[in-house]
């Protein structure tokens, strides 16, 4: 199996990128933020309290995300392997993720970091934030806070995957083509 986290902050193009990478490598998109649309939609339990987070602005706790994505592993155990996105996002959740492929004879092959300017992330979210409807993509106020979380609490993870030799950064500008190509060679190498 290959297991891939791809990382970036809120706008860096990850969800399009996993899009063309998992026909590519055959893998399965698990994406944090269709699993809590998915929930958020259909009102249960985890998702009515991630909405209650992320319309303000904040990430997700632990346990609630986990325990998501556990579940839509579940769903896929013939998978070629998956591409992790918007997970994990701390230290304990990587550390989760890390136990619960270990108990499954698996593990992350690779950490693969969209690296891209805020300032051009604020522009995307907020054109985004005109089409998508996500009250998060519509106030840059909001935007900022998401990337304030992102610096303070995720961009440690960088050292986490850099320990254990699985940490790439690709350049997440120009156009898709030239990113999936990026992405595509460090993936070719693993």
């Amino acid at each position: 199996m290959t297991n891939i986290v791809l990382f970036g902050p809120p706008g860096a193009g990850k969800g399009t990128q996993a899009d063309l990478l998992k026909e590519k490598y055959n893998l399965v998109h698990i994406s944090t933020g269709d699993v809590f649309r998915f929930n958020i939609k259909n009102k249960t339990e985890l998702g009515l309290l991630a909405k209650s987070y992320m319309d303000h602005g904040n990430l997700v706790p632990d346990e609630v995300t986990i325990n998501m994505l556990k579940a839509e592993v579940e769903k896929n155990t013939d998978a070629n392997g998956f591409i992790f996105d918007g997970f994990p996002r701390t230290t304990s959740q990587a550390e989760a993720l890390d136990a619960f492929l270990s108990e499954k004879g698996e593990t992350i092959n690779a950490m693969i970091a969209l690296e891209v300017p805020e300032d051009t992330l604020v522009e995307r979210l907020l054109e985004r934030g005109k089409t998508s409807g996500r009250p998060d993509d519509q106030d840059e106020s909001k935007i900022r806070n998401r990337f304030n979380e992102y610096n303070t609490k995720t961009s440690i993870l960088k050292d986490f995957y850099a320990k254990q030799n699985k940490y790439f950064g690709a350049n997440g500008v120009g156009s898709i083509n030239d990113i999936t190509n990026r992405i595509s060679t460090i993936i070719d190498t693993l």
